[in-house]
């Protein structure tokens, strides 16, 4: 009892510190070399959470002040159960957008219009219904992370592949900068759902260009010069900088104290942010009445998310050299998302740009997350009814520099092209699907492409001959390396599809046996020399009836004749065979050293090979089988009597040697196939 309850203790202090990550390095916390960095990165990343927030709770057509709320709780839960040392958790044009999409999709404003004559939206009421959704949406997203971080299913990433997922945030981008020229110009255009809505709103705004409000054009001109030069300054000087310059939060101020005091909005009516509560609201459970509404967008902004977080937080793990969970990181970011909907949060993964500044200013850990949440705990709680007179416009204008590395991806175009065809194929099909589709059908269409090409790839064989390199057991590629010298007959079959379909036709064509060419041509000699015994036979009958009256002696003699005239014709026939035999191939080893498995279709092509190449007097070998491919193999009961043990060897070069052992130097076939 006690040696058990020894061995439960560890096990469970390994899943606890497992499970919540932060037990295992804050008591290990070193606030010489840690504190420092941590507090000045912390610092840098809160001031840019502020900006950031509020613009992007517009891309989620939510009031800004769900930004700030956006920016606090969750980074607090990932700090306690994330993996990564290095991102930023928050809010995200990407993801924004896409809760946007539903927001605006099950709150439209023409189900808030007033009782009134003139039809006016009832705001209010919009807004709140709209963070419904909003906060349902996130608590759902969550629970699809969590289940899927619980079954161990991180690995669900590896088929988003990166063409994808850059293709996908690339279209994504071109989605928020659309939303966004609404702001910027000061025009209000109609709402479309569906395909193709993204080119209907580009052509409506379009047609209401001659309506733009000129002030808040000249402010988001303004605005985006700044920003864009502060930036470039930013990037060039990056080195030089002990902190980069917060233009952000500068515009923002500078904006609020411009347009608070000049009174812009009530000269020029340019739209401002509005009524910014100040303190934090209760925690309220979601309306589990609309989780039938967005449970496929629930998903999607689950595996979207996820891709993202998993990306960035694994490229700061190689940089660092430590370890990030991918399971973990789907429990973490489910909690995050479920906890903050709980507090009138929408759904949070990591941000590039954050994510740079709290590396480059000296962030060693989340501890510098934990810092920049107290910023915006400060902010909501005092400041946050200071920036009431901000300009939507100069909210606008951020999202859209914070999109320049985004729209960089569009440079993949022509690396991919030199790469990779394949590839920019799918970052391709994927951008047009997401332009045109919208994001979620967009995603789906995406996946099921990138899921397609692969299919493709897996049965488009190729072939290389194989020579063998003197002195070695090595048999490498005729093509790539001259010097190597060709076995007689010996060949290499390199293919990127499924095990049977490679046995099939694989060794059809590497070989250039044909298997039903042969066996035709087997099937007319035993044909042949059928109708040559059943004539000799014939011949003996009509030559024995008409000797009938010879003696008995005589007839034996006959009848000896005969029997050897029968044998001699099979001898002949066998002979001429056995001469056509000597100059083809006599051996086939395939070799499936890479084949992690083997299903009832692999197994019954073998056998099927097994069989075809006997019946033409070939002898099959297989090299490199693992040993769970062995077993599965004894399981399905492919060993015989006629297809022995004996045939497996543990090497090519084994079996290269026993056949030359066996029948004299010689022709063998090597057919390789990989997984």
């Amino acid at each position: 009892m006690k040696e058990s309850l020894r061995c439960s203790v560890p096990r469970l202090k390994r899943a606890v510190l497992s499970w919540v990550p932060v037990l295992s390095w804050l008591p290990h916390y070193s606030f010489r070399e840690n504190a420092i960095g941590d507090l000045i990165s912390g610092c840098s990343v809160g001031i840019m959470h502020l900006p950031q927030g509020m613009a992007y709770a517009l891309l989620a057509s939510l009031r800004p002040v769900y930004g700030l709320y956006t920016s606090l709780f969750p980074v607090l839960v990932y700090f306690i159960f994330g993996t990564s040392r290095h991102i930023s958790i928050g809010t995200f044009a990407v993801i924004s957008i896409m809760i946007g999409s539903v927001t605006e999709k099950l709150g439209p404003d023409s189900n808030f219009m007033g009782n009134g004559t003139n039809g006016t939206v009832d705001y209010d009421r919009r807004d709140a219904f709209r963070v419904q959704v909003a906060c349902s949406l996130t608590v759902l997203t969550g629970i699809f992370q969590i289940l899927l971080g619980v079954v161990r299913f991180g690995f669900v990433v590896t088929y988003l592949s990166e063409p994808l997922v850059r293709g996908y945030t690339t279209g994504s981008a071109c989605h928020v900068c659309i939303s966004q020229l609404k702001y910027l110009f000061g025009v209000k255009p109609a709402r479309f759902t569906g395909p193709l809505s993204l080119i209907y709103t580009l052509v409506d705004i379009c047609r209401l260009l001659p309506e733009t409000k000129v002030p808040e054009l000249v402010v988001s001109l303004v605005a985006l010069a700044v920003l864009i030069v502060v930036k470039e300054v930013n990037d060039c000087y990056r080195q030089k900088l002990p902190l980069p310059i917060p233009i952000e939060l500068i515009v923002v101020i500078a904006a609020t104290i411009i347009t608070h005091f000049c009174g812009l909005t009530s000269k020029y009516s340019i739209d401002v942010v509005g009524e910014i509560p100040s303190g934090l609201k209760a925690p309220q459970a979601p309306d589990v009445t609309l989780f039938s509404d967005v449970i496929g967008d629930a998903f999607a902004v689950a595996i979207v998310g996820y891709a993202i977080n998993i990306s960035l937080g694994k490229t700061f793990g190689l940089k660092y050299g430590y370890k990030v969970d991918s399971n973990q990181e789907l429990v973490a970011l489910g909690l995050s998302n479920t906890v903050g909907g709980f507090f009138q949060c929408y759904s949070v993964t990591s941000s590039l740009s954050r994510s740079l500044v709290q590396e480059s200013t000296g962030g060693k850990t989340q501890v510098a997350g934990v810092i920049s949440s107290v910023i915006v705990l400060i902010t909501i709680l005092k400041i946050g009814s200071l920036f009431e007179d901000l300009p939507k416009a100069v909210l606008s204008t951020i999202v859209f520099v914070n999109l320049k590395g985004m729209f960089k991806q569009f440079m993949d175009v022509p690396t991919l092209w030199k790469t990779n065809k394949v590839d920019l194929l799918v970052w391709l099909v994927t951008f047009a699907s997401t332009i045109l589709l919208n994001l979620d059908l967009g995603l789906a269409v995406s996946i099921v492409f990138s899921i397609l090409t692969v299919i493709f790839r897996t049965q488009l064989p190729r072939y290389s001959i194989l020579g063998h390199v003197s002195g070695t057991d090595l048999y490498l590629d005729t093509d790539t390396y001259k010097e190597v010298r060709v076995i007689r007959g010996t060949s290499h079959l390199h293919r990127e599809q499924s095990l049977s379909h490679c046995l099939f036709s694989g060794n059809r064509h590497a070989s250039g046996i044909e298997i039903g060419k042969l066996l035709t041509q087997k099937k007319k000699r035993d044909a042949k020399l059928k109708r040559t015994q059943e004539k000799e036979k014939k011949k003996a009958k009509k030559e024995a009836k008409k000797q009938v009256r010879l003696n008995w002696a005589y007839q034996h003699d006959v009848t000896v004749s005969d029997s050897d005239s029968d044998t001699g014709g099979h001898i002949n026939t066998q002979a001429s065979h056995s001469g056509d035999e000597e100059k083809a191939t006599h051996s086939i080893i395939l070799d499936i050293s890479t084949t992690s498995f083997v299903d009832t279709v692999a197994v019954k092509t073998m056998k099927n090979i097994f069989r075809d190449f006997g019946e033409i007097e070939l002898d099959v070998y297989l090299a490199g089988c693992q040993a769970c491919v062995v077993e599965q193999l004894e399981t399905a009961g492919f060993f015989s009597e006629s297809i022995p043990k004996s045939r497996l060897f543990v090497t090519v070069h084994d079996a290269v040697l026993h056949i030359l052992h066996k029948l004299g130097r010689g022709d063998c076939l090597l057919v390789s196939s990989s997984l």
